[in-house]
């Protein structure tokens, strides 16, 4: 649980009340975004007025929302209401939302000339140019689309799936079997006489260099590596 100094109030104003909740801010930005989170509130109770520490009664609780329970009427003050952050808090929080926005590209998207991901810095540069506004409470993949479109002019980019063959030897089998999958989707799965793996995965054509440069990390460097196609 969020200690009370580091939590942010959540507002809601309805049916001629105002209500207020003491909660985490990360898991409210979470929440905010539809996701689902426990242990997130600073103090278990649903406040007319948080800095008098006025709590709302059960009653009008139960009038306006439809039931008692705190934590589901502190998910609604979140959805529908208004999250007060500290100028520094919302700074993190955009940090973190623009990383995750870059990461994202950098992983699921290409260089059509080349075929090679994008340096991160690549892309950094190139969202502060098209001056692109990042939505804190916003999830990433819905920020996607919008970023492309706004960031095309600047750097090429294409989404594709890669389709890799590995031949692991039977050594580095029991290291590697589990990684491949965390990749991507894996297609097939052979084993040879010999205790050797052969699979086939599809992977983002953005995971290719770091699937390459684990692989050969952990069997250094005895796997056999394959590009079958590019779609």
């Amino acid at each position: 649980m969020v200690s009370i100094d580091d939590a942010i109030i959540a507002r809601l104003k309805t049916h001629g009340e105002k209500f207020e909740v003491l909660v985490d801010p990360s898991k409210a930005r979470k929440i905010k975004q539809g996701d689902c989170e426990t242990d997130f509130m600073a103090s278990p109770h649903i406040y007319k007025d948080v800095s008098s520490a006025d709590e709302a009664k059960a009653g009008v609780l139960q009038k306006v929302f439809g039931t008692e329970n705190i934590e589901e009427i502190a998910v609604i003050i979140l959805r529908k209401g208004e999250i007060h952050l500290t100028s520094e808090q919302r700074k993190k929080m955009l940090e973190e939302k623009k990383k995750s926005i870059v990461s994202y590209i950098a992983r699921n998207a290409v260089d059509p000339k080349t075929g090679y991901p994008h340096p991160i810095i690549r892309i950094e540069n190139a969202i502060e140019k098209a001056n692109i506004h990042v939505d804190i409470f916003k999830s990433t993949e819905k920020q996607i689309d919008d970023t492309v479109k706004k960031i095309r002019p600047l750097i090429p980019l294409r989404f594709e799936m890669r389709k890799i063959a590995v031949k692991v030897p039977s050594a580095y089998v029991g290291k590697m079997h589990g990684v491949l999958a965390k990749f991507g989707q894996v297609l097939k799965e052979e084993w040879g006489n010999d205790g050797t793996l052969f699979v086939l995965v599809e992977i983002t054509a953005g995971l290719q260099n770091e699937l390459f440069d684990k692989i050969n990390a952990i069997t250094k460097g005895d796997a056999e590596i394959k590009i079958m196609d590019r779609s």
